[in-house]
């Protein structure tokens, strides 16, 4: 129940059922790793920081708790903790891949683009070895989006295929799928979107949040913005949660709010496209260093 709290964005909410699940059994990792999150996400970054040192202190093998920690060090700018952080997953299974590609998002998230593409290639070459295609795939499908919003569309466009060659998971689709609306491909783009219809029909973040962002996308260029803010009124509830919240690519936060204010942009209601954009901007504790459009600065190359 907390993790669809956490896709709905009710943070505090979902950080009291994960408490109730720890006090009922304090062993449960799950509960540790929900309230992390939703701490983080509420920007409660010392309580989290507890948390999580209290759940590794119980659970030393759970890699999840590596990952949370080398968010909250990301987020409160301590380079020297993400690199012990870093050093304590080498080597480590289900945990390496994904510290490598955390590492690959800060990166870009601080300008190093290089660095990153290397980081992105290293985290999908670690899950491939591993025998983890669907978490190499979701490492793709991150560099994609992260592509597409630097504006290297064809990198965009190879990224997002070779993701699909390696999974059509749900969340690899949609994370592929965007990447190709805002690399130009929205007609592409459209037929992933329509596979998401028709393999997830009662999936609630298919239907109330990846399809409406995804038709947006091709109602703006089909040069129709109202119908793209209209079609986005769906994703509103959602628009604060963790799309693919259990996916190491973490593709999709904040993505709705993202094109209602370039829908709005295209409108020219530059006040309204102001607010959404604001949002992003205020809500890092969601973003922290993946791949979102307030996450990834024009740096070196």
């Amino acid at each position: 129940m907390a993790m669809l709290v956490v896709a709905s964005g009710q943070y505090e909410k979902s950080g009291k059922e994960a408490k109730r699940s720890i006090e009922l059994d304090p062993d449960f990792a799950p509960g540790y790793m929900n309230l992390g999150s939703s701490l983080i996400s509420l920007n409660r970054l010392d309580d989290a920081e507890k948390t999580v040192q209290q759940a590794s202190g119980r659970m030393p093998e759970i890699p999840e708790f590596l990952i949370l920690s080398y968010e909250i060090a990301f987020l409160k700018n301590d380079n020297a903790a993400m690199e012990r952080i870093l050093a304590a997953g080498q080597g480590r299974l289900g945990a390496e891949d994904w510290l490598t590609g955390e590492a690959a998002y800060a990166q870009a998230y601080l300008g190093h683009l290089r660095q990153a593409r290397t980081l992105s290639t290293r985290a999908e070459d670690l899950a491939v070895q591993g025998g983890q295609r669907e978490r190499a795939a979701q490492h793709e499908a991150g560099a994609a989006a992260r592509e597409a919003f630097l504006g290297n569309a064809p990198e965009a466009r190879r990224s997002a295929l070779a993701a699909l060659q390696l999974s059509t998971g749900r969340d690899v689709e949609y994370g592929a799928a965007f990447a190709l609306a805002l690399s130009g491909e929205a007609i592409q783009s459209q037929n992933f979107a329509n596979d998401l219809e028709k393999r997830f029909p009662e999936d609630t973040l298919v239907k109330f949040s990846y399809l409406p962002t995804l038709r947006a996308f091709l109602a703006l260029d089909h040069q129709n913005p109202a119908q793209a803010v209209e079609l986005l009124q769906t994703a509103a509830p959602y628009d604060l949660g963790w799309p693919g919240s259990n996916s190491v690519g973490f593709v999709g936060a904040l993505y709705p709010i993202y094109v209602r204010g370039e829908a709005y942009l295209a409108e020219k209601r530059g006040v309204e496209a102001a607010a959404e954009f604001q949002k992003i901007l205020g809500l890092r504790g969601i973003v922290v260093s993946a791949t979102a459009p307030e996450a990834v600065y024009y740096g070196e190359e």
